[in-house]
């Protein structure tokens, strides 16, 4: 592995605007905004608009969007595709 090329790798604190939760994890990111984390450590503070504590997929709040209506447009329009006249 050649020196001096690959970014630092450390401790950054990801914080989820969207619900107010912080994660404690490692990334080659950096910031000059710091926070004091719960072990008495001081870390980078990254900003995030949504993280998996935010978002609908994982929170289990998405839309589910009504497809019964596109099936049946798709079945009907096709319905006699490949058959033999």
């Amino acid at each position: 592995m050649k020196s001096d090329i690959h970014p630092k790798y450390g401790y950054v604190v990801f914080n989820d605007l969207a619900s107010g939760k912080k994660f404690l994890t490692r990334s080659t990111v950096s910031s000059d905004k710091t926070t004091e984390w719960e072990d008495g450590n001081t870390y980078p503070v990254i900003d995030v608009e949504v993280s998996s504590e935010s978002h609908p997929f994982y929170t289990g709040k998405q839309r589910i969007m009504d497809s019964a209506g596109r099936v049946e447009r798709f079945n009907a329009r096709f319905k006699n595709f490949g058959k033999k006249a």
